[in-house]
């Protein structure tokens, strides 16, 4: 890693310990979901995991630098999902997530492991979220986001979007996605057969005073970030071997 790498890392983990220790609970809170559907959740995330973790493992075989990058995208991540705006009638928090970004850099199925070790530590050392909605989480957050978010990109830049109109919108879209995914888990696990959609419904418009401007402010965060790397660092953009690579950034 290199000294500006370093910095980077350490100014971010800095940011975390000032400004992200005191926040209260996120995501979905401990206890919320009853067993059988955090179980459920579990089982969804479960495929996407281990196809993440194989390509991390494949990647950073053949490129030296990419351990160095999925930290400082890990380390982003993390900071930028501990910004919580509690949302006490849902059991959960409005946030800025950053999957969107870090699908674009690193590609959706290693961003998923990104997501699940966010996730894990909030949930260990910062109470929050909880260990039994972790699956619940992920799926939200790390599954949905991240790949919403960058059939987004994928999908502006073939239809001839600006690189930061893309990035932008890929932002925008994982973060919404993912707040969708979240009022769906909720209102399936507490609503009942007659009544979840009106519950789901209910949820989705308790997130959007503020999850409608965060969503738009973490475009802008998409979009600026994803343009300064690819006018200063556009080799960290270019795409693997894609026969080799389920998820390839080009």
């Amino acid at each position: 890693m290199t000294k500006t790498s370093i910095r980077v890392t350490a100014a971010l983990f800095a940011f975390l310990m000032l400004y992200g220790a005191p926040a209260g609970a996120m995501h979905i809170s401990e206890g919320i979901l009853p067993a059988k559907w955090a179980g459920l959740w579990f089982i969804l995330s479960a495929p996407f995991l281990f196809m993440g973790l194989r390509e991390l493992k494949i990647r950073s075989a053949r490129s030296p630098h990419y351990k160095a990058l999925v930290g400082l995208v890990g380390a982003a991540v993390f900071i930028i999902s501990c910004m919580p705006i509690p949302v006490p009638v849902v059991g959960s928090c409005s946030h800025p997530c950053g999957t969107g970004l870090a699908a674009i850099i690193i590609g959706p199925w290693v961003t998923v492991v990104v997501a699940s070790v966010a996730l894990l530590l909030q949930a260990l050392f910062m109470a929050h979220g909880g260990l039994s909605t972790l699956g619940a989480d992920l799926f939200s957050m790390g599954v949905a986001g991240a790949f919403v978010g960058y059939g987004v990109f994928k999908l502006g830049k073939r239809i001839g979007v600006p690189v930061f109109g893309a990035a932008f919108l890929a932002g925008v879209t994982s973060d919404w996605a993912t707040y969708a995914i979240t009022s769906l888990e909720l209102s399936t696990a507490l609503g009942t057969s007659s009544s979840w959609l009106n519950m789901f419904i209910a949820i989705l418009i308790a997130f959007m005073p503020t999850q409608i401007p965060l969503g738009i402010l973490e475009g802008f965060l998409a979009g600026g970030a994803y343009k300064f790397i690819a006018s200063r660092r556009p080799e960290l953009l270019k795409p693997f071997n894609e026969n080799a690579f389920v998820g390839d950034v080009k």
